[in-house]
């Protein structure tokens, strides 16, 4: 429902597990959704929840006013909006469009553009969060383009997780989700570094993570990551390979900036060694297992029941987007 009362018909572009958690979130509280992925059957689990099936991103455009999207790369979401068997190969066209995609400012620009040729607006609006901080309600999003369109779409956004953020126009947002994970990646590497010095020192990776969750150094994503770092868990929620994109992403849109990023620059060299060593489809997380390598240190799980923060019962976490 929108605070005016009045429906749009939405269409949700690309169901994986991020796009599947979003889908559930709008029906829970109500709203139509019309569904399209490449491979049917990992759409049609949301039937049973409510959602109606098509078989074509063409009649997608077709059944929607408002169509979210959730891909994986730059090429994915110029496909999937622009391709010969895109969003735009109808005679159709929604009146909005939102990506919640992390994808390159460029692509997106290219995609404003056709999608601008046919009438339809653009809203990027990358998310900031995984699937599982999608089902507890813990995304955000930022958000860019026209303001008009972001007012139009809001009711919606504000479905979708704790909040979406409006950040200016044209591209904005993509540089925003890029300085997320940037930092995303700083912060895991050096909380990996510490928990290995107090590990080698004889305190255990589970009582170093307390203290901190509990210090003013405690966050969010300290305490979301800490089950992984305690019970070497690496069962992805966002693995090395995606990282290791947005850094390239990150990385290069500081150069066309001539912003200087050492520690960022560090990391991705880091990152690029998991991926190296094997760790490329695991999570981001497993920079610890490098971390201990490079100490001449040998983990071992902990088997510790730890919380994640995320649990109905937590109040440190919920409501922040971690990875």
């Amino acid at each position: 429902m929108t605070e005016q009362g009045t429906e749009r018909r939405l269409g949700w572009l690309g169901t994986g597990r991020m796009g599947s958690e979003l889908v559930l979130r709008l029906l829970t509280a109500g709203c139509d959704v019309a569904v399209y992925n490449r491979t049917k059957a990992k759409a049609e689990p949301l039937a049973a929840a409510g959602a109606k099936i098509v078989d074509s991103a063409a009649e997608l455009a077709a059944a929607a006013d408002i169509v979210f999207v959730t891909v994986g790369t730059s090429q994915d979401l110029i496909d999937a909006l622009t391709g010969p068997d895109g969003l735009l190969s109808g005679g159709a066209a929604p009146s909005i469009v939102v990506d919640c995609s992390t994808i390159s400012a460029e692509a997106s620009r290219q995609v404003r553009q056709q999608l601008d040729a046919r009438g339809t607006t653009l809203l990027a609006a990358p998310v900031m969060g995984n699937p599982k901080v999608a089902a507890a309600g813990g995304l955000t999003l930022a958000v860019s383009g026209p303001r008009d369109a972001f007012d139009a779409a809001r009711p919606y956004l504000g479905l979708l997780g704790a909040g979406a953020t409006y950040v200016g126009e044209g591209e904005l947002a993509r540089i925003v989700k890029l300085c997320h994970n940037l930092f995303l990646g700083v912060v895991i590497q050096s909380l990996s570094e510490v928990t290995i010095l107090a590990e080698k020192s004889g305190v255990s990776r589970q009582a170093l993570l307390a203290c901190l969750n509990d210090s003013v150094m405690g966050s969010a994503f300290t305490r979301y990551k800490t089950p992984a770092l305690v019970n070497l868990d690496f069962h992805a929620t966002f693995t090395a390979e995606l990282l290791r994109k947005d850094f390239d992403l990150g990385l290069a849109a500081a150069r066309e900036r001539e912003t200087p990023m050492p520690v960022a620059s560090l990391v991705h060299q880091l990152v690029q060694g998991l991926v190296g060593h094997g760790y490329g489809q695991s999570d981001f997380a497993a920079l610890l297992m490098l971390a201990a390598q490079s100490a001449g240190l040998e983990l071992v799980s902990e088997n510790a029941e730890v919380s994640d923060g995320l649990g109905p019962d937590d109040t440190n976490g919920a409501n922040d987007a971690v990875r």
